[in-house]
């Protein structure tokens, strides 16, 4: 058997691994979900049952506390003029009001045991709500995994018929992979990893300054460490956007490159960045609408990093027959007849835009800018 179908088979081999791997692990994911979403609506219910017990313990304890009033008026009465009753009538009031007062204090006993249940049961669903969301949207996560293995990459390896092609497909793939985990690893341990070691050294100065300045004190450093958290919080959000934003799915291409760009300026305190949308926006294929987002978003990031620019301009223009976008920066440019050491993100791009019998160009030269245009055949 020669070396080329020895590798289609070893590479056949190992994508039906990972397919069955991922698809284990979605049934795994969705079943987590359902069990959650179940013990959610029991839990929801005993919560409504409970908030009635309260409310109904409450009204009890008001009638309680206006009949033990009355008793003890009565009893006073009596105490006083003793004369003018018997020792039995004397002893009959006493142990009404001391009856109603045990009564009393055993309703708010119940309704305190009950308020506590009521807490303990929304802090549980909100906890479950938090798990649901989060394994629905780690599920559509892995539905596009599994799509993507399922079929681009099956296609991938049918195109690539020659194994020395497939070697060098799957080397910058890897070197991709590797690029990609190393920028993640320095944003995280830049962001939000030294957050939360700050995060850990500031709670110590809290409980210190608790102890030893008092509580006023404390509360002070308490507002300083929250703001830290929420820092941290929205950091690692804006990491999780840029691996794949689910508005995407949700949305639509144009309104995720909205929320997208504003992300950007919003991070990117000096430099503006306008979005421009022509003809009527709709829904693409997910292929058509992940490939513009990545292509706008590798553009983007280009001019944020290389260009130095002050101005980038994105524009978006929709027809029946194809899209383009047109990313445009007044930074320092370059000249495109010079070889980068680091072009692969131009070279996937490129790619990219092959992949779909699209067009790009790049037209820049130094101290001139860069503008990017992309047109996209849209089939269908």
């Amino acid at each position: 058997m020669s070396e080329n179908k020895l590798g289609d088979k070893a590479l056949d081999f190992i994508i039906n691994e990972m397919v069955d791997t991922v698809t284990n692990s979605k049934d795994e994911i969705f079943q987590i979900s359902e069990d959650s979403r179940t013990e959610f609506e029991k839990l929801s219910h005993e919560l409504v049952e409970t908030k009635k017990q309260v409310h109904a313990l409450i009204n009890e304890g008001d009638q309680l506390e206006q009949k033990v009033k009355f008793s003890r008026m009565r009893l006073s009465e009596v105490s006083k003029q003793f004369q003018q009753y018997s020792e039995q009538d004397i002893r009959k009031v006493y142990e009404q009001t001391h009856g109603l007062q045990m009564d009393l204090s055993m309703n708010r006993e119940k309704e305190k045991q009950l308020r506590v249940r009521r807490d303990d049961l929304e802090v549980r669903l909100r906890g479950l709500e938090e798990t649901i969301d989060r394994a629905e949207a780690l599920g559509g996560k892995i539905s596009v995994v599994l799509n993507y293995l399922t079929e681009d990459f099956k296609h991938v390896s049918d195109a690539l018929e020659d194994a020395k092609e497939k070697q060098q497909f799957g080397l910058k793939i890897i070197e991709a992979q590797e690029e990609e985990r190393r920028r993640l690893s320095r944003e995280i341990h830049d962001g939000p990893a030294q957050m939360l070691a700050n995060v850990m050294l500031r709670s110590d100065l809290v409980d210190r300054t608790y102890r030893e300045r008092g509580v006023e004190e404390a509360m002070v450093e308490m507002r300083s460490l929250k703001k830290m958290v929420r820092s941290a919080l929205y950091e690692v959000r804006r990491i999780i956007y840029d691996l794949r934003p689910m508005a995407l799915d949700d949305l639509g291409l144009i309104p995720t490159l909205k929320k997208y760009i504003a992300t950007m300026e919003d991070y990117n305190k000096n430099i503006t960045i306008s979005f421009t949308s022509l003809g009527k926006e709709r829904r693409l294929e997910s292929k058509y609408e992940v490939a513009l987002f990545r292509l706008m978003q590798e553009s983007v990031q280009n001019a944020l990093k290389h260009a130095e620019a002050s101005h980038i301009k994105v524009k978006v223009e929709m027809t029946l027959q194809s899209t383009m976008i047109i990313v445009k920066d007044d930074g320092k440019g370059f000249d495109l007849n010079e070889k980068k050491d680091q072009s692969f993100g131009l070279v996937g791009m490129r790619e990219r835009v092959d992949m779909l019998d699209g067009e790009l160009s790049i037209d820049s030269s130094p101290g001139e800018g860069t503008i990017v245009t992309i047109q996209i055949p849209i089939n269908g």
